[in-house]
């Protein structure tokens, strides 16, 4: 793990010496990169919520339960194609940043 090279914004604190990897740096960045990208990966994204501490459970279908911060979204799976499309990407910017966090 490295040491993030600018702070993550939790909340109102600026945390400096938040250890996260770099790929999950990458994913929060593209996350809440203006205009919204489409071409976020699920599996990144599965990863950086793991990396925050996410809990997250099947549901129906292609549903996952996330649970973030006492905070819970239900996001739908991608398929076929492993990218979430841009409406998907605008919901778990505004997700996370509810939960305190900016890239």
């Amino acid at each position: 793990m490295l040491l993030a090279s600018r702070p993550i914004d939790i909340g109102t604190v600026n945390w400096h010496h938040i250890l996260v990897k770099r790929k999950h740096q990458k994913t929060l960045e593209l996350i809440f990169k203006r205009p919204v990208s489409g071409n976020v990966q699920w599996r990144d994204v599965i990863a950086l919520l793991t990396a925050l501490g996410a809990e997250m459970e099947e549901a129906e279908g292609s549903r996952v339960l996330i649970i973030l911060n006492e905070k819970v979204m239900i996001q739908h799976r991608p398929h076929p194609s492993p990218s979430m499309d841009k409406g998907a990407v605008a919901s778990m910017r505004e997700f996370l940043a509810m939960c305190g966090y900016r890239s």
